[in-house]
């Protein structure tokens, strides 16, 4: 394939950095979407004359490259029955399930596959067009395993990087995926493989080795072509020093003490953020607070439990069965052990700005991110950055990504509902130095390990500094 495009690095998402909206005049416009890819890529691309391949959202086709804001964006267009089979059946009923644990089951569909591979083609050849000679393309998530080696076979001149953002699953899980090898051999076009975690890496080698029959050695592939492929983890992390510097900010700190007393100003305030998924183990951490406060552990009069729930894939059936357990859940809570003024929980079924998320992880005294299964879990890492004062409590399943590095938190397996409940009465009643003494060692390792470094260093060993773990 001859070389068309002139970007020496191409990110390619399933999802554009901007978000389609209406401006003052109710015309098209487009806003940059929140999230801490976008923030860490964005000086990259800058520094890069680089742009940014991804699903404007939608089925509105006929989108050609625009910039805005400096940044150049070539849009992918979905069909209707694209959005309904790609990315809500087999991206999101297929691999999303698998790749977490079986929470929910997984279902396997030839129609979903065959969508999958067309759309994956279709963002290959947008990179293929796209990239200049010898560029670095550098591939985000599950829903795009088979760019890397779509895209080497156009264009063998690139640099390609593929990083996974949720969990790999073990080898027992991933061998029930009818499409396994292919899957395997298209991440394997990439020189360079990213995971979350050394074990989902370690996954990876181990499942190429036993079901492609290629040779390894440790972190390092070997294919027959000579070509080495290297599958390493590189945890994720987020702006830490921004989600500080807002929750500083005066508006931020008069709207925490605004959100206290509209909560009738309690001792303690818990807190869960979570878009509304069933991984994340909302209904578990909400039936162990209940129980607390049903046993006379906790006084519904001196302490609220407020979850925010984002909205999310709600056109798929599961995720409006969870919404309507949720709802169902709170309202048995509220209805049972309130009292007047004092609900049990207060519940959120909305997304929020990042001012008004800063404010509630300032507002909250005990952070409760309890998944059963999450690739990393930024929220965790976004109320340590804002706890500037060095108070407060994490509680954080051990199941999540992020317990492998935020070690000084009360960690939980969110299975057991008995030690869940044990935990949030440690973590609300633990003497002050205490709380210092862990937020501290968690505050140390947010800000070193940021989310520029996480970038940083995926790219500077995709450029070929890398070398060989001993």
């Amino acid at each position: 394939m001859t070389t068309s495009g002139s970007a020496d690095l191409v990110i390619v998402a399933n999802r554009l950095p901007v978000d389609r909206v209406r401006d003052a005049e109710g015309n098209p416009a487009w806003r940059r979407s929140p999230g801490g890819l976008v923030s860490a890529l964005e000086p990259v691309l800058r520094r890069n004359d680089g742009a940014w391949i991804g699903w404007p959202g939608g089925d509105e086709a006929g989108l050609e490259p625009f910039t805005e804001d400096g940044l150049r964006l070539v849009p992918v267009a979905l069909s209707a029955q694209e959005i309904e089979e790609f990315y809500e059946g087999f991206s999101n009923g297929t691999l999303w399930p698998l790749y977490h644990d079986l929470v929910a089951k997984p279902e396997f569909h030839r129609e979903w596959w065959d969508a999958y591979v067309a759309v994956n083609q279709r963002f290959a050849m947008a990179a293929a067009e796209t990239a200049a000679k010898n560029a670095t393309v550098w591939v985000q998530d599950y829903q795009l395993q088979l760019v890397p080696q779509m895209l080497r076979e156009l264009r063998p001149d690139l640099k390609i990087g593929f990083y996974l953002h949720i969990p790999f699953p073990p080898t027992e899980l991933f061998q029930q995926l009818p499409w396994r090898r292919q899957i395997l051999e298209g991440l394997l076009g990439a020189d360079l493989i990213g995971f979350q975690l050394a074990g989902g890496a370690a996954n990876f080698v181990r499942l190429v080795r036993q079901r492609v029959g290629h040779r390894t050695h440790r972190d390092t592939i070997e294919l027959p072509d000579g070509r080495l492929v290297r599958a390493r983890n590189y945890p994720i992390s987020i702006d830490a020093a921004a989600y500080e510097e807002l929750a500083r900010s005066e508006g931020v700190a008069k709207r925490a003490v605004e959100i206290r007393a509209q909560l009738g100003d309690p001792e303690t305030v818990f807190l869960g953020v979570d878009r509304l998924d069933y991984t994340k183990g909302i209904r578990a951490r909400l039936r162990a607070y209940g129980e607390l406060i049903e046993e006379g552990v906790i006084d519904v009069g001196k302490s609220v439990f407020v979850q925010v729930a984002t909205p999310s894939r709600e056109r798929v059936e599961q995720y409006r069965l969870l919404r309507d357990e949720i709802d169902r859940l709170v309202g048995r809570l509220n209805g049972d052990l309130a009292r007047i003024g004092r609900p049990a929980v207060s519940y959120l079924h909305s997304s929020y700005p990042k001012e008004e998320m800063a404010a509630l992880y300032r507002a909250a005294d005990v952070m409760v991110v309890t998944p059963y299964r999450d690739g990393m879990n930024l929220v965790a890492k976004e109320y340590v950055a804002c706890r500037f004062d060095d108070d407060g409590a994490l509680v954080l399943s051990e199941f999540a990504g992020a317990a492998h590095e935020l070690r000084q938190a009360w960690q939980v397996n969110p299975y057991d509902l008995n030690g869940m409940k044990a935990t949030l009465v440690e973590a609300s009643r633990a003497d002050p130095k205490e709380r210092t003494r862990r937020m501290r060692a968690l505050r140390k390792q947010v800000l070193e390990n940021d989310v520029a470094h996480w970038a940083d260093s995926f790219l500077t060993d995709l450029a070929g500094d890398v070398k060989p773990k001993r």
